[in-house]
């Protein structure tokens, strides 16, 4: 595999992801430069005697406690230990490498007065596969995730544990059998490591990951139900956007477009009775469309966190002018920005979930379709998709506690130093469940709407046909009553993997982005 390169400037979401699936890291050379002239800051703050927070005191609210330069290795050392207090299930392998690429990349812009040798031992962590266990719970947002960090700089030292073949083993253990020792810290080395957004990032960048290709695929599920329903298309009438030119809508609007072009079902019933179609179907693109802009927000959000300093204090270097005013003690540890949107994304997916379950009731109740109750083959004796339908219903009560705000509430900490927290990681997290979520419920309106095509004579378009092809290959049509909860959850897992998308536009062309 291929070499990310960290500068610092220019990480991608798309870059966290193939360095979380095992891509190696290097740290541009240019970067070093930035790395050496903070540091060398710091160095003259140690040789000056100068005292600065993060450098030569105590931290939070021991802000006000110096500490002798003898002592500077071990405060640090201390902090790290103290700070590794964890709780609740370990994060992933996946998204703790992410983790640690997003930190090195916040480090090598250059502001933290972080030591070289620091910085290369993540690299090499990354590169010879030494992943931290890092507990998921701990951060609150602000100063930074600094629990989560601290379980990962305890591993850089050669304390705490990493994660072997059979799990968690003893960091000296595994060091000693790579012929590698721990890094050893000195002044704000511990600080800058573990006071940074690393960890909503990282979580953020998952969903954004899994986002970009599911929103393209729930606008091909709704025109899966779309041609089961037998629903019209005549409110994507471009003159109808264009009244309202909201870019998500207008985007929706034309992709659904794209992809019925060829379908012959929707040819069948051109000339139909039918005046108006349920909001489900008619306001696909309004509902869509605003979950797109959300999305959007959130990928331009983390695109600039991901490329940004967020530990404290930070150093501007000034070689013409050195002195107290190139330490700057601020708040860009402070997660709110990355909190409201992914409290916002989640309320969206939620909304997104909650119209298509509504497509669903639309498919499978007798009253309002011309479909055989639930769809089953012989209703009475058999229940069909009944129970699919429930189970929709269920995820979908999942992601409605789900879309209740992390951000709303606060929790003053460190003697009421920290007065005031963003609870990012938790929103962060909770956003990334709320994708599984997700894919559950639109698991389920693919089922069933695959198996109310069953039931039309003409083909669907050729996007719909062929995402109908590949559930078919995990989901045989209805003969009789049989357990399906096996083939939603892979359903909804090829649909988390987004390889399925990547498979339909190259057999049946780009949808519109």
């Amino acid at each position: 595999m291929g070499s990310i390169k960290l500068d610092g400037n220019t990480l991608s979401s798309t870059e966290i992801n193939l360095v979380s699936m095992g891509h190696k890291v290097e740290v541009a050379t240019d970067a070093w430069i930035k790395v050496e002239a903070a540091r060398g800051v710091v160095n003259r703050i140690l040789e000056s005697g100068e005292t600065v927070y993060g450098i030569n005191t105590g931290f939070g609210a021991l802000v006000s406690e110096s500490i002798s330069a003898d002592d500077l290795g071990e405060l640090q050392v201390n902090l790290i230990r103290s700070h590794a207090c964890g709780i609740g299930d370990k994060m992933s392998i996946p998204d703790t490498r992410a983790m640690m690429c997003v930190r090195v990349n916040s480090l090598v812009k250059g502001h933290s007065g972080i030591k070289r040798e620091v910085i290369e031992q993540i690299i090499t962590y990354l590169n010879e596969d030494i992943i931290p266990v890092v507990p998921r719970i701990g951060s609150l947002g602000a100063s930074g995730d600094l629990a989560p960090l601290s379980h990962m700089a305890l591993s850089l030292i050669g304390e705490g544990e990493v994660w072997g073949e059979n799990g968690p083993e003893d960091t000296s253990i595994v060091l000693k059998r790579k012929g590698l020792i721990g890094v050893e810290l000195s002044a704000k080395d511990g600080l800058s490591l573990i006071n940074g957004t690393s960890q909503m990032c990282s979580f953020l960048s998952n969903a954004d990951n899994v986002l970009a290709d599911l929103l393209p695929m729930v606008d091909l599920i709704a025109c899966a139900s779309l041609e089961a329903r037998e629903c019209s298309i005549k409110p994507m009438d471009p003159r109808v956007h264009n009244a309202r030119p909201h870019e998500g809508q207008t985007l929706v609007a034309e992709r659904i477009t794209s992809i019925m072009k060829n379908s012959k079902i929707l040819e069948s019933h051109a000339n139909c009775s039918r005046v108006q179609d349920a909001y489900s179907f008619r306001c696909i693109p309004q509902v869509h469309g605003a979950v797109l802009e959300s999305y959007n927000k959130l990928s331009k959000t983390l695109s600039i966190e991901i490329n940004s300093a967020t530990d404290n204090p930070l150093i501007f270097p000034n070689l013409s002018n050195p002195g107290p005013d190139e330490v700057v003690s601020q708040g860009n540890f402070h997660g709110e920005v990355l909190a409201l949107c992914a409290d916002n994304m989640s309320h969206a997916l939620f909304e997104l979930a909650s119209i298509s379950e509504r497509r669903i009731d639309q498919i499978v109740d007798p009253s309002r379709s011309d479909l055989p109750p639930f769809l089953a083959k012989n209703s009475g004796l058999e229940s069909g998709m009944m129970i699919v339908h429930y189970v929709a219903a269920a995820s979908l009560a999942e992601m409605h506690a789900r879309a209740s705000p992390r951000s709303a509430f606060s929790t003053p900490t460190s003697g009421g130093q920290e007065d005031h927290v963003s609870m990012g990681a938790t929103a962060c997290w909770n956003l990334v469940e709320s994708c599984t979520h997700l894919s559950q419920v639109l698991a389920c309106e693919l089922l069933i709407a695959c198996e109310a095509l069953e039931y039309r004579v003409a083909e669907p378009a050729n996007h719909v046909k062929g995402l109908y092809d590949l559930v078919r290959k995990i989901s045989k049509p209805l003969a009789k009553d049989r357990s399906t909860s096996n083939e939603i959850e892979e359903i909804a897992r090829q649909l988390m993997k987004g390889g399925w998308l990547a498979r339909l536009e190259a057999e049946h062309g780009r949808l519109p982005r």
